[in-house]
């Protein structure tokens, strides 16, 4: 979809060039290295693109129409032309008139961050509420920039006009012509919402306890869903590889059957037209018993990562009260001393797991804990029922929570041990 717009006719691929523009000191130029890395995986997760470059820019000031100084826009355009670029993706925000400026200095086309990674979700997203929901958050990005000349809402919804150059009414058309889009959308949201809370409502009936994987974007978590549950998840070493969210039931070792859910992996800086439309993809984080917080505990800004996660899930609403587990994937990419530190530091905490989904090492240790944690609540009571209550009978027998039975006179007295979520939803019967 995204590869027919930036194909080129000699090698199929459009050459791209990364930027950083860097506006901190020389101290935190470290810093910098690690986010430019960032933005060119992000550049390297969109198909069709091949990165011809990469460079950290020094920020001074920010100018206000071109971004950069005059100088440096001299000297960026005469590498751009050296390296045949076509595309210059700008790790941070660019406003509608800095990116025009832009794209009339160096005759290239630009995309900010928020652009990028709106196009690598409108490649991924797979189920019909993802689609809608890059599309809403796109149209929204979109609304502010009526002069670009590309956009993948072209390739989707047959073109909204958005071609260089309009005069000003039809830029309102254009505008009106998005406003009319986003409405429409969110009707259709509306009805992919029911059908959700249908869905939810289903799995409410067998309410198995939800465990949810969240983390930074490459951090592990699909190759850890998949060792857990033996789904084929796409895993790739490529930032945003899974976008929908994948649920599947897993039985543990003392037979305790949970719902385990692979979400997006976040990253910093993400759009914030993304956090909002993604609540809802994400609705799974918020409903969860409890939370693992995949790291990639080999990655130089891991603690950083973590931070952004964390933040994230803050805005995001989730209850405080919900337990998480910490889980340092990709224990097998340490040093012997890094392995070292991290196995003491994950033996003196007991909310840490130092994990390698690629070798299984430390699995059967995570597991034990989720099943700890989760049957921590437990209750063991006796419940009368009568002879007219074979539902709720065979709904206990089905949950697996039954002890021992004795029939009665008048029905059957029944020992259970049950979840809090259990004993709830069985009082709902």
């Amino acid at each position: 979809m995204v590869k027919r717009i930036l194909e080129t006719e000699d090698s199929g691929l459009t050459r791209a060039w990364v930027i950083h523009p860097d506006i901190k000191d020389v101290k935190a130029r470290r810093l910098a290295s690690f986010a430019l890395s960032e933005a060119v995986s992000l550049a390297e997760a969109l198909p069709g693109l091949e990165v011809a470059g990469s460079e950290i820019v020094p920020l001074p000031k920010v100018r206000a129409g071109t971004l950069f100084g005059t100088g440096k826009i001299v000297e960026l355009k005469n590498r751009l032309k050296e390296a045949e670029v076509e595309l210059v993706l700008i790790d941070g925000p660019v406003t509608p008139v800095q990116q025009r400026n832009l794209e009339k200095e160096w005759g290239v086309k630009i995309l900010d961050r928020t652009g990028l990674i709106l196009e690598i979700f409108s490649d991924r997203a797979a189920t019909r509420e993802g689609v809608l929901q890059v599309e809403l958050a796109a149209l929204s990005y979109q609304r502010t920039r009526l002069v670009r000349a590309w956009t993948h809402l072209e390739r989707q919804r047959g073109g909204l006009g958005f071609v260089g150059g309009p005069g000003e009414t039809q830029i309102e058309a254009d505008r009106r012509a998005i406003d009319d889009a986003i409405v429409r959308i969110r009707r259709q949201l509306e009805k992919t919402v029911k059908t959700r809370e249908l869905h939810r409502a289903a799995r409410a009936k067998v309410p198995y306890p939800v465990v949810a994987l969240v983390g930074y974007t490459n951090a592990g978590k699909s190759t850890l869903f998949n060792r857990l549950t033996g789904a084929e998840v796409l895993v790739k070493d490529m930032l945003f590889a899974t976008l929908d969210p994948t649920m599947r039931s897993v039985e543990l070792s003392d037979g305790l059957e949970i719902i385990m859910s692979d979400t997006v992996g976040f990253i910093s800086d993400l759009p914030t037209q993304l956090v909002a439309a993604f609540r809802a993809t994400l609705e799974e984080v918020l409903s969860a018993d409890l939370i693992l917080h995949v790291r990639d505990i080999s990655h130089p800004e891991s603690e950083g990562q973590a931070r952004d996660v964390r933040s994230i899930m803050a805005d995001l609403g989730v209850d405080k009260d919900v337990p998480v587990l910490e889980v340092w994937n990709k224990s097998d990419r340490l040093s012997p001393d890094a392995l070292e530190a991290a196995t003491n530091k994950a033996d003196r905490d007991e909310h840490i797991f130092l994990t390698s989904a690629t070798t299984g090492a430390g699995i059967d240790g995570l597991l034990d804990a989720v099943s700890t944690l989760l049957r921590a609540g437990s209750t063991t009571e006796v419940i009368e029922l009568g002879f007219a209550d074979g539902k709720a009978r065979a709904w206990l027998f089905g949950q697996e929570v039954v002890d021992s039975e004795e029939q009665t006179e008048t029905g059957f007295n029944l020992t259970v041990t049950w979840s809090p979520a259990q004993k709830g939803q069985f009082e709902k019967l």
